[in-house]
Order: structure tokens, then C-alpha cells, then sequence
């Protein structure tokens, strides 16, 4: 599904040059449920942002879903990133004016789908987050755990081969954040490979595999033990 090799990236400030990440190599199965953890300045949100096609390395290999996503242009990675993976932040990233029927439609207007099959589709993946009766309500008409619900059905409405969640529960409450691993796993459980950065262990202890970065590197790669299933 993912293999990145020897992924070297590097910052350049004036004549100053921050090493993030010291080639760092990582395969990722498909149907897999990896956590990416570390302190902060370890290269866990650099490797996320080379992962999702935000950023691009200095050096290295990057394989998705069959291709060579290493050395593309910016409008091939834009291609890719609509197509093959599904985002999901901290801060929602819903736009206030739309409602969440058309917030979760987006993708697929930029993919060019016609009318009837985004609604088709929209409704489909807010219902199968718990949205199907929040359709026409706006983004502050709704709890932070029902934001959260509906830009995973933004992420999953075009099935990419991918979904990245960058700290999905760092904005909520202990009760929303179990609501939200439990999606998380169900669409697992379906065969959706998700990749998840978080620092809270609990969250990650929700995952089946814990990969950990320090300085630039990965510094372990293990199978979670007493994995929490809801």
C-alpha cells in the first residue's frame, strides 16, 4: 500500500539547515492501523506531511498505492492527494458557510463527479458516521465531536486508498475522541487503511501498530498490545 525509503528532508533557513528527517525508511500494509508518535521537533508531522503529498523530501523513495509519487509535479501531487487519500486535521478544516452535506462534497466537485452522485454519495458517508439527520445543519450549529464525524465523511466520500488523521481527537473531549477511534475502527474493520498521528497513548493504544520518532528518526515499530476494540 505505502513504502517510503531513505526519506531525507531537510529545512533551509538563511544559512542555517535543520535535518527533520534522517533517512527514514517504512512499509505500511494495506488494511493496516498505525499510529505515528513522538515528542515534538522528532519528524512525526514532516513524515505525515510527505505521506499526504503536502510537502516534498530533499531525498528518497516514496511508493503509494502502486505508484512513484517521489518525483511528481505539484498538480500530479494535487491529483493524487484528492484521489488516494483522505485527510483528516485537528481543526476540522470545515468552511462555516457550507453546510456539512456540502462540506463532504467538495472532493468530489474537484473530481468532477455530476450533482446527483456527490449528493448520493454525501449522504452515504455522513450516515455512516452518525450525520445522516445533521445533513443542512452549518459547522457551528454542531459539537466538536460532530465536526470531527463529518470531516471523516468528507475524507472516505471519494474511498481513497488512504486515510491520514493528523491528531483527530486533539480538540475534544475524552467522550467525542472514543466516538471518533470507534469510526476509526469500524472503517478499518471494512479494510480502510488508516495512518494516524497522535501524542495522547489512550488514542494510540486504540490503533494495532505504534511507530515512534525521535530526532528525525524511527526509533521503534511494534504491534500494540491490550489493544482497546470498540
Amino acid at each position: 500500500m505505502l513504502e517510503v525509503k531513505n526519506v531525507v528532508k531537510i529545512y533551509t533557513t538563511g544559512d542555517l539547515e535543520f535535518t527533520a528527517l534522517k533517512k527514514v525508511s517504512l512499509k505500511i500494509g494495506k488494511g493496516e492501523f498505525t499510529a505515528i508518535m513522538g515528542p515534538s521537533g522528532s519528524g512525526k508531522s514532516t513524515f505525515m506531511n510527505i505521506l499526504g503529498c503536502l510537502d516534498k523530501m530533499n531525498e528518497g523513495k516514496y511508493i503509494l498505492n502502486g505508484k512513484d509519487v517521489s518525483s511528481l509535479q505539484d498538480d500530479e501531487l494535487a491529483h493524487i492527494r484528492n484521489k488516494e487519500i483522505g485527510f483528516v486535521f485537528q481543526a476540522f478544516n470545515l468552511i462555516p458557510r457550507m453546510t456539512l452535506l456540502e462540506n463532504v462534497e467538495l472532493p468530489m466537485l474537484y473530481a468532477g463527479l455530476p450533482a446527483k452522485e456527490r449528493r448520493e454519495r454525501a449522504m452515504a458517508a455522513l450516515a455512516k458516521v452518525g450525520l445522516k439527520d445533521r445533513v443542512k445543519h452549518l459547522p457551528n450549529e454542531i459539537s466538536g465531536g460532530q465536526k470531527q464525524r463529518a470531516a471523516i465523511a468528507r475524507a472516505i466520500v471519494n474511498s481513497p486508498a488512504v486515510i491520514m488523521a493528523d491528531e483527530p481527537t486533539g480538540n475534544l473531549d475524552t467522550k467525542s475522541s472514543v466516538e471518533i477511534m470507534r469510526i476509526f475502527q469500524n472503517l478499518n474493520n471494512e479494510g480502510a487503511t488508516v495512518i494516524m498521528v497522535t501524542h495522547e497513548n489512550d488514542i494510540a493504544q486504540h490503533c494495532k501498530r505504534i511507530v515512534r520518532f525521535r530526532d528525525g528518526e524511527i526509533v521503534s515499530d511494534t504491534l500494540v498490545e491490550d489493544r482497546i476494540i470498540l
